[in-house]
C-alpha cells in the first residue's frame, strides 16, 4: 500500500512508519518540525526513517494547505493516517491558538485532501482526554464525551465531529482512534516517563501531581502502532461491517476505537517501575492537580479486539525497562 502519514518525525508517527516500512509499504511522511520540544530528536527520528528507500518526507506545517495538497497529490496515497497535532494538556493553557491552528485547521486540510483524492481509508488520532469529566470506567467508545477538561481535548473532540460529517457527506471511510498515555523508546521529553527518568538519574526530586492519586492506562508504543496497523485493514462501511459493541455510525462509514492497555495503573506503581529499571529511588515532590488534567483514564479496548483480534499486552514493568534502556543509551547516562 501507499500510506501517507502525518507527524512522522513525532513519537507515534515514527514508530508507525517503521512498522509500515518493515512490512514493505511505501510511506510518505509529512511533519512541520515545530519547536514544542527538542527538534534534534525529531530530526533524528526522520533521519532513521530516511534510510529506508520506501520512505519519503515533506517538511511543512499542516496549516500550509498548498504544501500539504502538493505532497498528497504527488504521492497519491491509498490510505492516510493523520497523527500530527499540537499535543499536551498543560501547554494548551499557555498557547491555545497553536491547538486551533494545528488540530482544527490542520486536520481540516488533511480531510479536504483525503476527500478530494477519494482515499480508501482515512485514520485520525484522537485522545482519551475527550472523555473529560466522565467518571464511569473503563471508558467505552459509545459513552458520551461532552465534558472536555482542556482546550487540547476540545480540539480533538472537534476533529472527531468534523470527520464524522465528512464521512457522511462524502462517503469517506474514516476511523478515529483514542490513545491512552503512550510511552516507550523515542518518547517525547515533555512527558512523564522522560521527565521522571531524567530527574531520578540526576538525583533530583520528581513532581507528582494530585498527591499521587492518579491512575493511567499506560500503553506501550509497539502495542499502539500494531493496533493502528490492524485498524488500517478494518475499513468502516455500512451496517454489514458492524461488530458487537461497535461505535460505527448509522449514517456514515465512520467509527471511533480506543487503543489502550485495558489496565488502570496507579502513577505510584509506574514510578516504582522506573525506580526498578534505573536502580535508584525517587524523591517525590507532591503537588495539587494541574488545571485541565483528570485523575484517571482506563480504556475498554474490546472493540479493538472485536475488529482486529488484537489486545495490547506489554506490562508496565516490561515497557518501562525498555524505555529506560533506550533513555540511557540515547542520552549516554
Amino acid at each position: 500500500m501507499r500510506i501517507f502519514v502525518t507527524g512522522t518525525a513525532g513519537f507515534i508517527g515514527y514508530h508507525l512508519a517503521q512498522l509500515l516500512l518493515a512490512e514493505g509499504h511505501e510511506v510518505q511522511g509529512f511533519d512541520g518540525m515545530t519547536d514544542y520540544y527538542d527538534v534534534a530528536l525529531k530530526r533524528r527520528r526522520h533521519a532513521m526513517l530516511l534510510q529506508h528507500q520506501n520512505f519519503h518526507a515533506t517538511e511543512a506545517m499542516l496549516e500550509d494547505r498548498e504544501a500539504l495538497d502538493r505532497a498528497m497529490d504527488d504521492f497519491a496515497p491509498d490510505v492516510v493516517v493523520h497523527l500530527a497535532a499540537q499535543a499536551g494538556v498543560r501547554y494548551s493553557l499557555e498557547n491555545p491558538r497553536a491547538y486551533l491552528d494545528a488540530n482544527i485547521i490542520g486536520s481540516f486540510n488533511v480531510m479536504e485532501a483525503a476527500r478530494r483524492l477519494a482515499v480508501g481509508h482515512l485514520l485520525m488520532a484522537s485522545t482519551s482526554s475527550v472523555y473529560g469529566a466522565n467518571e464511569a470506567m473503563p471508558y467505552g467508545e459509545t459513552d458520551k464525551a461532552d465534558t472536555q477538561m482542556s482546550f487540547y481535548a476540545a480540539t480533538k473532540k472537534a476533529t472527531e465531529a468534523m470527520s464524522h460529517a465528512y464521512a457522511h457527506l462524502h462517503a469517506l471511510p474514516t476511523t478515529m482512534f483514542r490513545f491512552f498515555t503512550v510511552y516507550g523508546p523515542w518518547g517525547r521529553p515533555d512527558m512523564a516517563p522522560s521527565k521522571f527518568t531524567q530527574s531520578i538519574l540526576a538525583g533530583r526530586a520528581i513532581d507528582v501531581y494530585n498527591h499521587g492519586q492518579m491512575w493511567r492506562d499506560f500503553t506501550y508504543i509497539d502495542d499502539l502502532v500494531h493496533g493502528i496497523r490492524l485498524l488500517i485493514d478494518a475499513v468502516p462501511g455500512g451496517v454489514e461491517t458492524a461488530v458487537a459493541g461497535d461505535s460505527l455510525s448509522p449514517v456514515a462509514p465512520w467509527r471511533v476505537v480506543n487503543i489502550g492497555n485495558s489496565e488502570k495503573v496507579m502513577l505510584e506503581d509506574f514510578i516504582t517501575a522506573i525506580e526498578a529499571a534505573t536502580g535508584r529511588k525517587a524523591s517525590r515532590n507532591y503537588l495539587s492537580m494541574q488545571p485541565g488534567d483528570v485523575p484517571a483514564t482506563w480504556a475498554d479496548a474490546s472493540l479493538l479486539r472485536a475488529l482486529t483480534g488484537y489486545t495490547p499486552k506489554t506490562t508496565v514493568p516490561e515497557g518501562v525497562a525498555r524505555f529506560v534502556e533506550w533513555y540511557r543509551s540515547y542520552h549516554g547516562v
